[in-house]
């Protein structure tokens, strides 16, 4: 079975999510749908079937998460290569062309968020960066056309 890795900020996040979900999102839309079922008619009941819409989106939701908190591997960025970027590492890259520097941790898809600094293995520009060393040059192909970065620094 495939392992997902994630960072420990990121799993408790999901965590929290999931129980958010069944402890709160689902008992209110039980009650909403009892709600909406006591007002008669199903067939033209608006409010029943968007509570039975958004059952089927917290359901699939708690399942996915339960999935994925189930498989994942929680990679504790201290114990990570400190010669190379990899999964968890924190990284300042420079755009070569304009001399702009950013700061980033490379994450997992559910816990990116580029406003924090964190960005997903997944992108483009994540998967440049794995593997690559402080000095080491960075192509992407954006669609305003290609970027190069350089790896500065390891944080």
């Amino acid at each position: 079975m495939e392992r997902y890795p994630i960072t420990k900020e990121g799993y408790e996040a999901l965590k929290k999510e999931l129980d958010h979900l069944k402890a709160v999102a689902r008992p209110e839309n039980i009650q909403a749908i009892e709600e909406a079922r006591a007002l008669g008619d199903l067939s033209e009941n608006a409010e029943y079937h968007a509570a039975k819409d958004r059952q089927s989106f917290i359901e699939g939701r708690i399942n996915d998460l339960s999935f994925k908190l189930g498989n994942s591997e929680i990679i504790d960025p201290e114990t990570t290569a400190k010669d190379r970027a990899v999964f968890a590492s924190r990284v300042l890259v420079e755009n070569v062309d304009t001399g702009e520097s950013f700061r980033y941790q490379l994450v997992g898809p559910d816990e990116s968020d580029i406003e924090k600094g964190r960005i997903s293995i997944a992108s483009p520009l994540g998967q440049a960066i794995l593997g690559k060393k402080p000095g080491d040059e960075i192509q992407i192909n954006a669609p305003g056309g290609k970027r190069i970065y350089e790896l500065v620094e390891l944080l």
